[in-house]
């Protein structure tokens, strides 16, 4: 099941990508996915909650994916963000799926950037992919 579910979050981030996320989240969430917004608190319950959020979204980001790891039910995706103003985001979703391959619970994190701290210069190298 585990390259099924890796499969599914590949679908999931293209979507999103495309604008077009409610049919791949129709498939693969069940009806009472939970997503949180872990910055804002915020909590969404239940498949139709989600479409009524994606619908009303006012642009959704274009997505270029940095990575994704798991296995079985436990899926990560890293992303890059893109949502047209110019300021660039990170985002980290965690996807967890049941036995029947469908999502159960969706935690998403969202970043800006940020320089890096003179002080660490000592110990770090800088990358800005």
């Amino acid at each position: 099941m585990g390259e099924e579910n890796r499969a599914a979050v590949e679908r999931l981030l293209d979507a999103i990508d495309r604008g077009e996320p409610v049919p791949v989240m129709e498939e693969i969430f069940r009806d009472d996915v939970v997503t949180e917004y872990v910055q804002s608190g915020e909590r969404v319950v239940g498949l139709d909650n989600v479409r009524g959020l994606y619908g009303a979204f006012a642009g959704l980001p274009k997505v270029t994916t940095r990575r994704i790891l798991g296995r079985d039910d436990l899926w990560i995706a890293e992303m890059d963000l893109d949502y047209g103003s110019g300021a660039p985001y990170k985002g980290v979703f965690i996807l967890e799926f049941d036995a029947d391959g469908k999502v159960v619970r969706e935690t998403d994190y969202f970043a800006e950037p940020f320089e890096p701290a003179e002080w660490r210069t000592a110990w770090v190298s800088v990358d800005r992919d």
